[in-house]
């Protein structure tokens, strides 16, 4: 996926068939991160606020997945052209995915335990944490790209 055009707060990337594919198998993975992994605090003084977070993240979730469902279902900006498909996105739509998938991204790693070293990651990986490991890499990918367009926004070609 590049970003082909950036004008005006609008971004148009050109993405391969199988990226497409790619970015919404990622997708249908959000969200990852346990809402029980943001804690103000440990202290038990603050439950109220906890519980007051907790509630506010569920809310944000529900309407991040029914935005997911839409960009999936609805496949809006997507257009079929002869080297696959052009996406065209918002500045702000660029914004609530990087959010997404830096959810789908961080939620990974915490699945496959928040390994620090090389030694470590080679240890655990398997069957059951490949597929994590996947949405980790290629969530990521994704948002590099994403983070690219923007920093590079007034260039009118970026191949």
């Amino acid at each position: 996926m590049n970003c082909v055009k950036a004008a005006g707060g609008k971004f148009s990337f050109q993405m391969e068939r199988d990226e497409r594919r790619l970015l919404f198998q990622v997708l249908r993975a959000y969200p990852l991160i346990p809402i029980a992994h943001h804690r103000l605090s440990k202290s038990e003084e603050i439950r109220e606020d906890q519980q007051l977070l907790e509630e506010s993240l569920a809310a944000q979730r529900k309407e991040n997945k029914k935005q997911v469902r839409a960009l999936l279902t609805a496949r809006s900006g997507f257009h079929a052209n002869k080297r696959g498909w052009r996406w065209s996105l918002t500045a702000a739509q660029i914004e609530w995915l990087l959010q997404v998938l830096n959810d789908v991204r961080i939620g990974a790693w915490l699945a496959i335990g928040s390994p620090d070293g090389q030694m470590e990651t080679i240890a655990i990986f398997n069957e059951k944490t490949a597929p994590y490991f996947w949405a980790m890499e290629v969530s990521g990918h994704f948002q590099a790209v994403l983070l690219k367009a923007i920093d590079c926004g007034v260039s009118p070609k970026l191949e």
